[in-house]
């Protein structure tokens, strides 16, 4: 069984986000097993990319912030694999596909096989035009991550069909960040997968409190968090590790309540 689907098995899955190299390498590396050791049953690096165009002001700050630390994508592939030795839950990366390209898509989906990431996600990728990166993917043995929005409708059987991994529904219009309440019928989206395939389905794009995570996860296979932890990030700089990590305590037991 992948790392990926076991973190959905029997249970509801509780996904954290940090962009990595957010304030710096050295915290991100500290941060990773501490964040699994508290309950996150999959965890998300995001590449810090200067034209994040699915995310929100904190996500894009904090791109900025580890771009401006000195962070590379090589140095995130260094990072992963020290952290790989300490952890076994699954790591998946956030990125756009002009990093992809930039540095060799082939080369890319390697690296990430080599040092212990199971999966991508690439926002601005389209379904019907991910051949390639899916191609790379499947030849490195990492699962390519699909995304649906409230917008795919007649796509999202589609889609499914093919998701490998779990599936990144998300919540709301536009892009990343915090929202006091998601009015989506997610429940609806949900089914509609499953009326294809049992592949997992995991609720991201706006989810910060135990409520939401639980609401989500009602209706669902797990929440995705990633806002919320960065703007403690922001806030709290190298100290971030204690907050955050009482953070997924409560977010995991809000999720597992369901």
């Amino acid at each position: 069984m992948s790392r990926i689907k076991n973190a959905f098995e029997n249970k509801k899955a509780f996904i954290a986000f940090v962009t990595g190299g957010d304030p710096d390498i050295e915290t991100t590396e500290a941060l990773i097993p501490q964040m699994a050791e508290a309950g996150a049953d999959l965890i998300e690096i995001g590449i810090p990319f200067s034209d994040p165009i699915a995310e929100g002001v904190v996500i894009q700050a904090a791109d900025e912030r580890a771009l401006k630390a000195g962070t590379t994508t090589d140095k995130l592939f260094d990072m992963v694999k020290r952290v790989r030795e300490k952890v076994d839950i699954p790591l998946v990366f956030m990125t756009y596909v002009n990093p992809i390209y930039t540095y060799g898509t082939e080369r890319f989906t390697r690296r990430c096989a080599e040092c212990g990431i199971d999966g991508i996600i690439v926002p601005d990728v389209p379904f019907e035009e991910h051949e390639e990166v899916r191609g790379a993917c499947e030849a490195a043995g990492i699962e390519l991550i699909s995304m649906i929005a409230p917008t795919s409708k007649e796509r999202i059987g589609m889609i499914a069909k093919e998701a490998k991994g779990f599936l990144y529904c998300v919540s709301s219009l536009g892009v990343t960040g915090v929202r006091s309440k998601i009015t989506t019928n997610i429940k609806e989206m949900v089914e509609q997968v499953k009326e294809v395939t049992d592949i997992p389905c995991a609720i991201g794009f706006g989810i910060a409190t135990p409520a939401q995570a639980k609401e989500m996860a009602a209706v669902s296979d797990g929440a995705i968090v990633g806002s919320a932890i960065v703007r403690m990030i922001a806030e709290h700089g190298k100290d971030c590790i204690k907050p955050i990590c009482d953070y997924v305590k409560e977010m995991k037991a809000a999720v597992s309540a369901v």
